[in-house]
């Protein structure tokens, strides 16, 4: 059985054994007039007036939108946001890269991302969680923590968060509120968010939306200053535009949430001894720290003992900023890694990744298919793996003729679960 895993720009091909579960949704059709759906979306919102109604033209209009790990099509968005809004002057606006720990995009990635006009008429900048005075104290978040925002946004007269919403693995589903905490707050808010009691509850997990702390603490910080309006889309496997949900924040999320749920998430009777997974491709698969997300999703249906295959390209490295890299020569296994996480003493940004990946491969063994070096691989504790087929076959001596399989073509665009 020929498979396709979404794999950097151009996918991967594997042959597979004919027994293999394939967990993927019947593929949606992208919208058939995408700029249409979104127009009519913003001027029939889901709980608040039309969006044109709600900015005077002497506002000044924040948008906060995911940074270049995500695919959220603000190529499509932004422009149309802009003429929705076209009483206001350009000048007016300033759109904030929500990067929340991750590295500062380029010029020549903003076009990637936005499209020359914009990235030539709207002031664009990008978030420093670390740099105090980009940012804003609005309190004290229930969780313990300062709560810090871009000061831009804060102290903007009109606040748009942009998104996509799939689920995800600790915060239940993302887009929405997510767009702002962690995207545009500062380093504080984000370590308590990522801290290990948070990160380790089991109620943050893919797909769930109740009593899930991280949600619960993205939800809290947003009410704190919260958007005026917001745009999410869901996407199929060719990134294309398959729901629009405008509106009111949390009613307008919650909405896309049941929609992404009934498409994204799919129930599995048993677990099986390997699970192959992508990482949805370019651009999530573009380091090794945003594959984790593909080796949790696998996690979900792979028995204890077993094996996880991960295709993800990693074309920007570990990556070379942040600390997930520094964390692996901390300790010598997963399980020294968790103790030392797990020691309320210890607070380094990039935990979260390392700590979620270290769960995973004290339940099961993670092999990895990307560009990265061997000694990249073995340093993040993970098995290089050059072949897939090869692999598999490799895998039956230790499983045996009868081992069993299931393949997450889409890696986490799609949710394997099974009721225990």
């Amino acid at each position: 059985m020929k498979t396709t895993l979404l794999y950097g720009k151009d996918n991967l091909s594997v042959n597979l054994p004919d027994s293999a579960f394939v967990v993927e949704p019947t593929n949606m059709s992208g919208l058939k007039d995408t700029n249409k759906e979104i127009k009519e979306a913003l001027q029939n919102p889901i709980g608040t007036a039309p969006l044109k109604e709600m900015v005077k033209s002497s506002d000044t209009v924040a948008i906060a939108i995911s940074d270049i790990t995500r695919p959220t099509p603000n190529h499509i968005l932004i422009p149309l946001l802009i003429e929705e809004l076209n009483h206001v002057p350009l000048e007016n606006f300033v759109i904030i890269n929500g990067t929340g720990t991750h590295r500062d995009q380029t010029r020549e990635e903003f076009i990637q991302m936005l499209g020359e006009w914009v990235v030539d008429h709207i002031r664009i900048v990008n978030n420093h969680c670390h740099e105090k005075e980009t940012l804003v104290n609005l309190g004290e978040s229930s969780f313990g923590c300062d709560v810090y925002l871009n000061k831009d946004y804060v102290e903007a007269d009109f606040k748009i968060v942009t998104g996509f919403i799939e689920p995800h693995f600790f915060a239940g589903f993302s887009g929405g509120p997510k767009g702002i905490m962690p995207g545009i707050a500062g380093i504080e808010t984000i370590m308590t968010f990522h801290n290990a009691r948070m990160i380790g509850d089991p109620l943050s997990t893919w797909g769930n939306m109740v009593n899930n702390p991280v949600q619960d603490m993205t939800r809290e910080i947003n009410s704190m200053c919260k958007p005026d309006f917001m745009l999410n889309v869901t996407l199929n496997r060719e990134k294309e535009i398959t729901a629009v949900f405008a509106g009111e924040l949390y009613e307008a999320h919650d909405r896309g949430c049941e929609f992404a749920k009934e498409h994204a998430m799919i129930k599995c009777e048993e677990r099986f001894d390997v699970v192959i997974t992508s990482n949805s491709g370019y651009p999530l698969d573009q380091n090794l720290y945003q594959a984790v997300k593909g080796m949790s999703a696998a996690h979900k249906i792979v028995k204890e003992g077993g094996a996880i295959l991960v295709a993800s390209e990693c074309s920007d490295g570990l990556p070379s900023h942040g600390n997930y890299s520094k964390i692996f020569e901390m300790a010598d296994s997963p399980e020294e890694l968790l103790e030392m996480i797990n020691n309320p003493e210890f607070k380094m940004f990039d935990q979260w990744q390392v700590q979620k990946q270290a769960v995973i491969q004290v339940w099961a063994d993670v092999y990895v298919h990307s560009k990265l070096s061997d000694d990249q691989v073995k340093g993040a504790m993970l098995k290089p793996m050059h072949n897939i087929e090869g692999t598999l076959e490799e895998l039956k001596k230790q499983y045996g003729e009868e081992m069993t399989v299931a393949v997450l073509p889409l890696g986490p665009l799609t949710i394997p679960y099974v009721e225990e």
